[in-house]
């Protein structure tokens, strides 16, 4: 693996790359990353950097997200086929008739969305930001969040704004319970639960923090506590350990796996700089339109 690593430095270096990684991604290539973060870090990455090419390990709204804000840079995605189980192919179909229902309704959707759903939205979000971008639009406005309902319910709930969320959900957050997550607790009565905010409502209720990957981090090196529960998916893990070496950090669930970020491949990371493909690339005039969402969003909190 090590050479591999070694070719992989040779022809980042040869491409004037900088090699963006998400913390859900496999150990390996978070460790070959120039910058490891979540949604809301990486998209101020993608529009901060002086690169000629992006290289995204993580799935591919991702990196249209960079497409959009650097137009002008190559972005690679190793892993083609990397998608988002939280919503379907019907998603721009829906959001359009849903706009047509509620014309006077600010849309709010979430970075890991189409490229096409930016272009129809007022202002994009992350987990991280989700709160401070509720908070920036008028309290009579109705939002239409999407795609997560449950980022959506959390948003509501820190904000009391009028929100219709959407009816779909990330799958890998979903996938934790509350009796499993109880459990965890009897197992471990020591350990703080950090949490991520689409987790399901009766799940977050069992946590101690709630917030996106990257601040579970900064509070789990933060805290004078020394046991954590983390309801994430398990890639964060590899940070944990890297930024807590001395503290015991347990998976709330082994269930919280996301098989699309699991695509990306030391093999793919090679292939895709010697080759420069696959490329994303997003239509002009979706560009356009999305880019302001995004520039809107990076506003005011970036």
């Amino acid at each position: 693996m090590e050479n591999l690593v070694q070719e992989i430095k040779k022809l980042k270096k040869e491409r004037r790359a900088v090699i963006l990684a998400h913390v859900y991604q496999p150990p390996e290539i978070q460790a070959i990353a120039d910058y490891t973060g979540d949604s809301f870090g990486l998209s101020q990455q993608a529009a901060a950097t002086d690169a000629e090419v992006i290289v995204f390990c993580g799935v591919h709204f991702m990196a249209e997200t960079a497409a959009i804000l650097s137009p002008d840079k190559i972005v690679l995605l190793p892993a083609i086929d990397a998608g988002c189980l939280m919503f379907d192919d019907m998603i721009e179909q829906v959001l359009k008739k849903k706009i047509q229902e509620k014309p006077d309704a600010v849309v709010v959707s979430y970075v890991n969305t189409p490229a096409a759903v930016k272009a129809m939205s007022d202002i994009c979000c992350t987990s991280a930001n989700a709160v401070a971008v509720v908070e920036s639009i008028a309290r009579d406005k109705e939002i239409i969040f999407v795609p997560d309902r449950n980022l959506a319910s959390y948003v509501q709930e820190q904000t009391n704004a009028n929100i219709f969320s959407w009816p779909s959900c990330c799958p890998t957050h979903a996938r934790l319970s509350k009796a499993e997550l109880q459990a965890m607790k009897e197992k471990h009565p020591q350990a703080l639960v950090l949490m991520h905010p689409e987790c399901e409502p009766e799940v977050r209720e069992l946590a101690d923090f709630i917030g996106s990957t990257t601040n579970i981090v900064k509070e789990a090196k933060r805290s004078q506590n020394n046991e954590f529960i983390i309801a994430t998916e398990q890639g964060v893990l590899y940070q944990l350990e890297k930024e807590c070496p001395d503290k015991k950090i347990y998976l709330a669930s082994d269930k919280m796996v996301c098989s699309n970020m699991k695509k990306t491949t030391l093999e793919k990371v090679k292939s895709s700089l010697l080759q420069m493909e696959p490329r994303i690339l997003v239509p002009e005039e979706i560009r356009l339109r999305a880019v302001g969402s995004l520039q809107k969003m990076l506003a005011i909190c970036g």
